[in-house]
């Protein structure tokens, strides 16, 4: 229940929304929230800023300060704007590249995005209609530009949108713009500080010969063109979900040889509500149900999801039963290492100053299949900004072979500085052909790495709280984990807690602290004597904790596979029971 206080300060907040700085349609909606009785809309639409960030804005679209609109995109695109102008010399000719997803709303807010980068004198890219996430990422170097900003969110539910920003290098904004640009942000104090009238003349539309480039250097990177053209007519189901990933992917698999490739049609249409699905994500199963019915028709050997900006992909595999198994991210992620590295290593391509990176989220199993190529281990905080970081900070002394995270994203090579499902779902297409001219499935592939590195079993657990109190809930959560951690975990005792946000290391058994030298963060991690990691954090994006747990065993040969997976399976479950709260 609100206090009077509250309410009193939000209908104060509404009320200046009823100026004449705001267009019609959002006066009248802003008028019928008022006079609602159940002021619960109200408040949340009003009870805080929407806030910006370390990569950008997300939220549910509508009315009020704490919701996506024009007008919080206008502020948070002035205050881009200011501080692109006094951060570049005097002179210099700033660029921007904008693109957006195929969500309600996101080719308005693009286009506004874009006016008032022209309306400050900054030349803009805006793409001709929704592209994925990381050809925009591409787009930045490629066109040389100081800036760049996406329409997406992500694989939200449809009544959300967001605003991502890049810097130069084609990263997400990391420290100092970061902190920079929301100090920018904040000190827009109202919409008429905001130069909404664009200047056409410094908004040039980019569209197919952008695209050419980008899927040309995938191409580039290809490890097998002779696999490819002897099992070109694998059969693989690709659906985008409903999202941008329709533009490009079933393209780079035809350029890249692959001749059965089939349609999920429902699923091809662009639309932000999402029609055929209940989230649009490739990590969630019921997602995928459409494309492996269409796969089970067609006996197809792989299917291959994108979320609607194509940064995340998902994959499903035909199993020796007939019916098809759907891999967690880092279970992907552990074949594309695999993969690369495996044929990097045979084509004598590894010179020793090679690197992959992973999250400190991710499985371990990254780091067993690099350590054996002789390919040196990168571990950074959550994030794909953090990943394009690492590769800035060692271009030119060190080559970046591929990062991924548990979350379905991955990335390959550095030409891209964050997720490509693009590239990824390229790339998988080619390790499935690989592995049949090996005479292998991917399942079978997968089991290989699993008796080279060990069995690893992973999941997430994600706890939604939404609105204030939801909030609070999840601060509750952590400072409980914080303060008082657990002992044990499934009978193991725990015997380090990493805690990301004091950047302090604890070693229960020696009582010593030891630096984590990352960024701050809020998260927490509790590892224990047999391999047990259970890690806690609240989600940047979304009204949600999220719970990472990995379990791991050694295993001698392929038929213990089955049942080491159950008795690696069983203890999650023990564990999720333990720790995590309903």
């Amino acid at each position: 229940m609100e206090s009077s206080a509250l309410i009193a300060s939000v209908k104060t907040r509404a009320r200046k929304w009823l100026e004449p700085s705001f267009d019609e349609d959002t006066r009248h909606a802003v008028e019928k929230l008022l006079a609602a009785a159940n002021t619960e809309q109200l408040v949340d639409a009003f009870y805080k800023d929407l806030e910006f960030g370390t990569g950008g804005l997300r939220g549910i679209m509508g009315p009020g300060t704490n919701r996506m609109n024009i007008y919080t995109i206008g502020m948070a695109t002035q205050g881009l704007c200011n501080y692109l102008l006094r951060s570049f010399p005097k002179g210099k000719k700033l660029q921007v590249v904008v693109t957006h997803d195929s969500r309600n709303n996101s080719r308005l807010f693009a286009q506004t995005t874009a006016d008032i980068f022209s309306a400050n004198g900054i030349r803009v890219f805006l793409t001709d209609d929704f592209r994925p996430t990381p050809e925009l990422s591409f787009a930045i170097r490629e066109l040389k530009c100081q800036s760049g900003v996406v329409i997406t969110a992500s694989h939200n539910p449809p009544a959300y949108n967001g605003y991502k920003v890049y810097w130069e290098d084609g990263g997400q904004i990391i420290a100092p713009h970061d902190r920079e640009i929301i100090r920018e942000v904040k000190s827009i104090q109202s919409v008429s500080e905001v130069k909404f009238k664009g200047n056409p003349s410094l908004i040039q539309i980019v569209g197919s010969e952008l695209d050419h480039t980008y899927l040309n250097r995938i191409l580039q990177m290809s490890l097998n063109t002779e696999a490819i053209q002897q099992h070109h007519d694998i059969g693989i189901v690709y659906t985008p979900l409903h999202g941008t990933g329709v533009k490009l992917i079933p393209e780079v698999l035809k350029k890249m040889g692959f001749t059965k490739i089939l349609h999920v049609p429902e699923q091809d249409i662009p639309d932000g509500n999402f029609p055929t699905v209940t989230s649009p994500n490739p990590e969630e199963p019921e997602a995928l149900t459409l494309a492996i019915k269409k796969a089970s028709e067609n006996n197809a050997e792989l299917v291959l999801a994108s979320d609607p900006d194509a940064d995340r992909a998902g994959m499903a595999i035909l199993n020796k039963s007939g019916s098809y198994t759907l891999l967690n991210g880092n279970q992907t992620g552990s074949i594309l290492v695999y993969y690369l590295l495996s044929n990097l290593h045979a084509q004598n391509k590894l010179k020793g100053n090679e690197y992959i990176v992973r999250t400190v989220v991710s499985s371990a199993i990254f780091d067993e299949i690099a350590t054996h190529f002789g390919v040196k281990t990168y571990t950074v905080l959550t994030g794909f900004k953090f990943i394009a970081e690492q590769v800035r900070k060692l271009e030119g002394r060190e080559v970046f072979i591929g990062g991924g995270e548990e979350s379905f994203g991955f990335m390959i090579g550095d030409f891209v500085r964050d997720k490509d499902a693009v590239s990824t779902c390229a790339f998988l297409a080619e390790t499935a052909a690989w592995a049949k001219s090996r005479g292998q499935t991917l399942l079978e592939l997968l089991e290989e790495i699993y008796l080279r590195f060990g069995l690893f079993q992973e999941r997430l657990i994600s706890v939604v709280k939404e609105g204030l109190s939801g909030s609070e809930e999840i601060a509750a959560i952590m400072d409980r984990l914080r303060n008082q951690p657990p002992e044990s975990l499934d009978g193991s005792d725990v015997v380090t807690v990493n805690d990301f946000l004091k950047q302090v290391s604890y070693d229960q058994l020696s009582q010593l602290r030891y630096d984590i030298k990352l960024p701050k963060s809020n998260v927490l991690q509790f590892v224990t004597k047999d391999g047990i990691i259970f890690s806690a954090r609240p989600s940047g994006t979304e009204p949600k904790i999220k719970f990472y747990i990995s379990v791991r065993k050694k295993i001698q040969v392929r038929s213990e596979i089955p049942e080491a997976t159950q008795e690696l399976q069983d203890r999650i479950d023990r564990i999720i029971r333990e720790e995590i709260p309903v």
